[in-house]
């Protein structure tokens, strides 16, 4: 008897310690949660930078983030139908849109520069001015050898040759900035086509992505068309300079688009607040870039709103990701041509990051 009671309490022993290892793997390494894979969907414009911080991030949290570069249209629409944990576009959700996604908030996490890019064969550099670029797309100016270019580029050989013009076919939040600009430059442009992530085109060929557009750019000879400045980096396509408001010719850079933020910083809304107006194109300043832009993240302000899969634990990883990106993730943007944001913003982001719950509980209490 003494044998089978001295068995027992060894199984037991054995069976308990099995149980606290197997609780101890499910949570991960040194009692650490177990990794998670999260989803976000959006922006062209952030996918190169949102691409480095997901590879920067696993190491370090062990969890994998999935984004979908599917435009800013269609990380809204993804929000709006809580298909995904977080969406990401260069445009503020507009009025209908946050009456269908109640309880949205707003998280800038970088400062973009969109550049207008160029394919002219023998020219390395052209300068620009706002009302031409409307007139451009606009199709009221249809040639390189057009007076009003020649005249801001005398030291050009410009080509007598029609103007290729390309734009964003889908959904774009990239789109929304260039049409944000050309609206405060151009009353003909705000009154024929205005403000959105999708236009009505006048003319020119359409590009999907940032990558398409860029594609059809360097393909097309004679072509000019929009993209965020790490894609004109990397495939080595000349950029044009652009007039700002104090009347000097700025080329994008990480420095001009931070410039341009300036104007904006001290007057920016509460993260679950609409963020509609918030706009620095056209900025003032002597060294601002007047095509720059937020690029934000949307987010549930409760978690439970995704339902699906959605728990404690996978809460929790949603904001720690962006915790990490608006912090530590910042240290990597300049890598792919992307501003860091200010120390002001960080704070505002950290104060929104505090308002997200699940089952009625703060996520955030670290």
């Amino acid at each position: 008897m003494k044998k089978v009671a001295l068995l027992l309490v060894l199984v037991t022993l054995v069976w308990s310690v099995s149980a606290c290892a197997g609780d101890a793997e499910a949570e991960g390494e040194g009692g650490r949660r177990a990794p998670v894979t999260l989803t976000g969907a959006g922006a062209t414009f952030a996918m190169p930078l949102i691409t480095l911080w997901a590879s920067e991030y696993e190491p370090v949290s062990r969890d994998r983030v999935n984004y979908n570069s599917i435009g800013s249209g269609g990380g809204i629409r993804a929000h709006v139908d809580r298909t995904v944990q977080f969406a990401a576009s260069e445009a503020p959700l507009n009025a209908e849109q946050y009456e269908r996604a109640p309880g949205t908030l707003t998280i800038p996490f970088t400062i973009g520069t969109v550049t207008l890019a160029f394919n002219l064969p023998g020219v390395e550099e052209l300068r620009l001015t706002g009302d031409v670029l409307a007139d451009i797309y606009l199709a009221n100016i249809r040639r390189w050898g057009d007076p009003r270019i020649r005249a801001l580029n005398p030291d050009a050989d410009l080509p007598d040759r029609g103007i290729v013009v390309v734009h964003r076919s889908d959904g774009s939040g990239t789109t929304y900035v260039v049409a944000d600009y050309l609206s405060k430059v151009s009353a003909e442009w705000r009154e024929r086509v205005g403000v959105g992530t999708s236009l009505s085109w006048p003319t020119g060929i359409g590009g999907n992505g940032n990558e398409g557009v860029a594609g059809a750019i360097r393909n097309n000879p004679y072509s000019i068309g929009y993209i965020e400045l790490s894609y004109a980096s990397n495939m080595g396509i000349p950029t044009a300079a652009i007039r700002n408001q104090a009347g000097r010719f700025i080329r994008p850079s990480l420095e001009a688009g931070t410039a341009a933020a300036g104007a904006a910083v001290d007057h920016l809304p509460a993260g679950h607040e609409r963020w509609t107006e918030v706009s620095f194109t056209d900025a003032p300043g002597d060294d601002s870039y007047p095509i720059s832009s937020f690029s934000y993240f949307f987010v549930y302000e409760d978690l439970d709103r995704l339902g699906g899969d959605m728990t404690a634990e996978r809460a929790e990883s949603v904001v720690r990701w962006l915790e990490w990106s608006i912090t530590d993730g910042q240290a990597h943007n300049g890598r792919v041509q992307n501003a860091a944001i200010p120390s002001a913003v960080q704070r505002l982001n950290l104060e929104t990051l505090d308002r997200i719950t699940f089952n009625g509980e703060r996520v955030r209490r670290w």
